[in-house]
């Protein structure tokens, strides 16, 4: 069987001061049905941080492995190309991260007006969220349009 090679060379991917090992390109964004389409590129044997999803993600591997990790940086769980997963929020910290080659994650956020994600240190205070206003405000930016 044929090996698929994904070549994200004409993706604008974007970045997010503070946010190590991470890049982004918004696909687009619903606001009426609070849905945000996004794909994530996390660097190959790296974690990103500490953070907590506050809303419906919906996930597809593209590319690599997509590594999940506990709070404390043990490995939680590999998924592998093609993998889709649907996760419900949840209070439970974790980073993600790319196997031996960087992976590229599309995101299918589903939220409301609120908090999508929680950023935390390690001792586990929130540092920052992320919600979307934050996404439209990153969407606008990147494509030089406002809404």
């Amino acid at each position: 069987m044929p090996h698929f090679l994904f070549d994200d060379s004409h993706i604008h991917w974007q970045t997010l001061a503070g946010f190590d090992h991470l890049q982004y390109s918004i696909l687009d964004i619903d606001e009426s049905h609070k849905i945000v389409d996004v794909l994530f590129k996390f660097a190959a044997r790296k974690q990103i941080v500490l953070h907590r999803h506050k809303v419906l993600n919906k996930t597809f591997v593209i590319q690599g492995e997509h590594r999940l990790y506990h709070a404390d940086g043990s490995l939680k769980e590999i998924r592998p190309v093609g993998r889709y997963t649907s996760s419900q929020p949840s209070e439970e910290p974790h980073r993600e991260g790319g196997g031996d080659e960087d992976v590229v994650v599309y995101f299918s956020i589903r939220g409301g007006d609120g908090v999508f994600y929680e950023i935390l240190d390690d001792e586990l205070n929130v540092t920052a969220e992320l919600g979307m206003r934050d996404f439209v405000d990153l969407y606008e930016k990147q494509t030089g349009k406002s809404s």
